[in-house]
């Protein structure tokens, strides 16, 4: 892939309320911090339909905020077979999302389809727990998962697609 053209990452988890916003958010901060926001383009989506157009849930919000991430702008919308086309990397929080991900998985999509701890340093955690039905300490541990996965990945793309 050229210097000029744009990398995508979509961040995939369950109702796109909780763990991919906050992913979302967490990556996006760090890809404008890099002044790489014309390089990478960063979404998030959910695999269900039952929050679609509804901002991330409140605790996801507030643990977010603590840590300075702003994820006021972002609503939940549903993963379309479109975005195989429109993203390099597709990262599901967990197993599950990922196995509904490779279920509509185009035959022809090239790009990375994986979860999104496979870029993380920790071998404690190969998913992203849901956070939903816990509580503030659940969403620390979310906002904690995401930062280590982020930075590793945000590396991994500036080094394999030459982004400076």
């Amino acid at each position: 892939m050229s210097e000029r053209m744009s990398v995508g990452v979509l961040f995939v988890c369950l109702g796109n309320i909780c763990r991919s916003p906050t992913a979302h958010g967490v990556f996006a901060h760090h890809v404008a911090q890099r002044r790489l926001d014309q390089l990478i383009r960063v979404d998030s989506a959910g695999t269900g339909d039952w929050h679609i157009g509804h901002a991330p849930d409140k605790r996801t919000t507030v643990a977010a905020l603590q840590r300075g991430y702003d994820l006021s702008a972002l609503r939940a919308r549903q993963v379309t077979r479109e975005d195989f086309s429109r993203f390099d990397y597709i990262l599901a929080m967990d197993a599950e999302n990922l196995r509904n991900l490779q279920a509509m998985r185009p035959a022809d999509y090239r790009g990375e389809l994986k979860l999104f701890l496979d870029y993380a340093d920790s071998v404690q955690h190969r998913e992203v727990p849901d956070p939903y039905y816990g509580g503030a300490d659940d969403f620390a541990l979310v906002v904690d998962l995401v930062e280590n996965a982020a930075l590793r990945l945000l590396d991994h793309l500036v080094a394999h697609h030459r982004l400076r």
